[in-house]
């Protein structure tokens, strides 16, 4: 998925190789693993479990914040947050045809972020989100359609506080892509959750 590909509209965000293990045979085509606070021993072992594993199910890995394990273990697509484009090698990652989507959340941001020809732009929290505290407030969808129209042929990736009634709307707005941590991992079934909202993005 790099430029002029269509980005998947589902994109999976996990904390634990476990969890990705469980959901990606629901038939996740995009699924990100976002490891936090971790050993770094553990860290490249989940990674390196989840690179085999996504491969074998002909899903995308996409690795969040560690950018220099995932160029050593030889994955093809990592996600940054702002604070890590400052210390990411750029220049080494697209050395290695290692793709990047980047998040943001102001305009500023975003320009930064399109300057660095990503695959990807998120923005976020598009909702309230329980995930984590926020310092940014729900964008909105207006925002949305803001980002979309500065972002152009650069896919977006809507995340914070979505639910499979709110795809719609978001979709709508011109949002290429939801990300969804929170519903899923609060869900009783997370694997049927995971269908749902494959279901829900296929219409």
């Amino acid at each position: 998925m790099g430029k002029g590909d269509v980005m998947e509209r589902f994109y999976l965000i996990v904390g634990h190789v476990g969890r990705l293990e469980l959901l990606v045979p629901q038939g996740v085509k995009l699924a990100q693993l976002r490891i936090k606070d971790q050993p770094e021993a553990e860290v490249r072992r989940q990674i390196a479990r989840a690179r085999d594993f996504c491969a074998v199910h002909g899903a995308q890995l996409v690795v969040n914040d560690y950018w220099q394990v995932a160029l050593d273990l030889n994955c093809t697509f990592v996600h940054l947050g702002q604070e890590d484009m400052e210390t990411a090698d750029f220049a080494a990652l697209r050395r290695a045809g290692v793709r990047y989507g980047l998040s943001t959340h102001d305009e500023a941001e975003l320009d930064r972020a399109l300057s660095h020809d990503p695959a990807y732009v998120a923005l976020g929290p598009v909702y309230e989100t329980l995930l984590k505290k926020m310092k940014w407030a729900p964008q909105g969808l207006e925002r949305v359609r803001r980002w979309k129209a500065l972002a152009g042929d650069t896919p977006l990736v809507a995340i914070g506080g979505l639910t499979p009634e709110r795809l719609p709307d978001v979709f709508a707005a011109g949002a290429d892509s939801a990300a969804v941590v929170t519903d899923i991992q609060a869900a009783a079934d997370p694997e049927a959750r995971t269908r749902e909202w494959l279901k829900a993005c296929a219409r």
